[in-house]
């Protein structure tokens, strides 16, 4: 039975899907919520937020992602970082999951992934889960009811996390698939509850669709200041490095706070909502994030909570310290209502350093710029991927390796022309530890990083003193008002100096071995900005 908005001609039957239940196309969040809790998904929290749990998979599944490797991708799919899958193997995954179908209630949400008209995505998102299918329509763009009448999805994701794959008949490598096929504009997602990987697909899509269209695809939140789209910032940076958290700032405009492109108009946000980290989320420090804690609808995600008051608790990581809470960018009170901005005046790059060597902010010249890019420098913080327990120093270029299906230089170099375009400033940003390395030292004062921020936002740090980084090269202020100024010198904050030193030329080292694969394919400047 067909439930719903939906364009007659493009149905579910229409795309060789049959045998199903109830097919729910479209659902607004009051219905979604209702089916979710009657289906037992999750229970009625405080406010009306839905509160579910991913079962054993809290984070991502970065080793079971596979791009179907055809002639037609064969060329542009950076296979070092892009698992193959074979055609054949695709094919017998895609027959055995609409066997796995067959008969069983399915939720349907026709969406835009991208604010910029000229340059969004038609997504169609099949859930086995009605809170799948809320999750998915706050983080994508939701279409008028007119627009659904006529609505022609151009990709199709399908999530079945009862779906178990076989390796040895589906070509992957566990009971866990995200299986991506660009020339059947077809993504298969089995065994995984976590929601974020419908999300990151969409993002993997337009960081294959976007460059061949000039347009940089950007792991970042962004903002803007009021009144002034013009004066856009962007904030490149892994989960845990502040995005969401740093690009919340109630004295300016929201774009988003995770997934954007920068075109030849300006930025724009891929998203129409946040998923955001709820680990030690404070009303304090953190307002606008908290209060959607308790609105209707929000998704709150792998959250302990008390079963008689529903109380959230919020320091208690049994289940994992990748919570989460998904909700409609609305619910922002600053929240751009275009989600859309200008060019970048200011592009950051967050660090989370668990070496404890980087300083809280550095100016970055546009070819230094362009190598912390394809660097990704930061420290995987738990829970954000299955297995990652504790903070690890990583590498991930474009600071979202798992989401990259192109070679790194490809977005480097649209990074670093729209740069010189438009004369951004760059900014090198550690919200990871200081004093020391994870264990000895403590995480950056977040007070200090927002200090930092908004001299560097409006302007007044490029009148700062800067010293040169002996180790980078990069410059960093000696003094900024309002910020201590032995946190600006992270030598300064460890208790052995010759520790601290011998600490900063092993991660020199690491940068430098990791480098080395992008050194055929850059230019002499980028090279010449490697390390100081």
């Amino acid at each position: 039975m067909t439930i719903g908005r939906v364009n007659p001609a493009h149905r579910l039957e229409d795309q060789g899907i049959t045998g199903l239940g109830n097919v729910y196309y479209n659902q607004i969040e009051p219905a979604l919520v209702e089916a979710a809790v009657r289906r037992g998904e999750g229970r009625l929290g405080k406010g009306g937020a839905l509160l579910v749990s991913t079962g054993a998979r809290t984070g991502r599944s970065p080793k079971d992602k596979f791009v179907v490797r055809t002639p037609a991708v064969e060329d542009s799919i950076w296979w070092e970082n892009n698992a193959p899958m074979t055609p054949e193997a695709f094919d017998v995954l895609h027959a055995d999951m609409i066997r796995h179908m067959r008969g069983r209630d399915y939720f349907v949400q026709d969406l835009y992934a991208g604010a910029d008209p000229e340059l969004r995505l038609d997504v169609r998102v099949v859930t086995e889960l009605a809170w799948h299918g809320l999750f998915i329509r706050h983080l994508l763009r939701r279409p008028a009811a007119e627009e659904l009448a006529t609505f022609v999805p151009e990709f199709t994701i399908i999530n079945c996390p009862t779906f178990k794959a076989d390796p040895a008949r589906h070509g992957c490598r566990t009971d866990t698939v995200i299986a991506i096929n660009f020339d059947k504009k077809l993504i298969l997602i089995g065994n995984t509850a976590y929601a974020g990987e419908n999300k990151k697909a969409v993002f993997t899509l337009l960081n294959y669709i976007l460059p061949g269209k000039g347009v940089l695809a950007m792991h970042c939140s962004a903002n803007h200041a009021i009144g002034a789209p013009e004066d856009t910032a962007v904030f490149f940076g892994l989960s845990g490095t502040g995005k969401t958290t740093l690009s919340a700032d109630p004295s300016r405009t929201l774009i988003g706070d995770d997934e954007h492109g920068w075109s030849d108009r300006g930025t724009f946000n891929f998203e129409g909502g946040c998923y955001a980290k709820t680990i030690n989320l404070s009303a304090e420090a953190e307002p606008e994030i908290y209060a959607t804690m308790s609105k209707f609808a929000t998704v709150v995600e792998n959250m302990i909570f008390d079963p008689d008051t529903l109380e959230l608790d919020f320091e208690d990581n049994s289940l994992t310290d990748n919570m989460r809470c998904a909700y409609p960018l609305e619910y922002i009170s600053n929240a751009s209502p275009t989600s859309l901005g200008g060019h970048p005046r200011n592009v950051i790059m967050l660090t989370c350093d668990a070496f404890g060597v980087l300083p809280p902010i550095a100016r970055l010249t546009p070819a230094q710029a362009m190598y912390h890019f394809l660097s990704g420098f930061t420290s995987k913080t738990p829970g954000t991927e299955q297995g990652v327990v504790e903070p690890t120093p990583t590498f991930s270029t474009c600071f979202g390796a798992p989401f990259m299906p192109r070679r790194p230089e490809v977005y480097g170099k649209l990074l670093q022309a729209k740069i010189a375009k438009h004369g951004a400033h760059c900014w090198l940003v550690n919200t990871g530890w200081t004093g020391g390395s994870f264990g000895t030292g403590t995480r950056m004062p977040i007070k200090a990083t927002r200090a930092l921020l908004t001299r560097a936002l409006d302007g007044s740090l490029n009148g700062a003193t800067f010293r040169r980084d002996p180790n980078f090269g990069f410059e960093v202020p000696v003094s900024v008002p309002g910020v201590d100024d032995k946190l600006l010198d992270p030598r300064q904050t460890w208790a052995d100096p010759a520790a601290y030193d011998a600490q900063a030329q092993k991660l020199v080292e690491m940068f430098s071995k990791n480098f080395a694969q992008y050194v055929p394919h850059i230019d002499e400047d980028v090279k010449a900005a490697a390390i100081g």
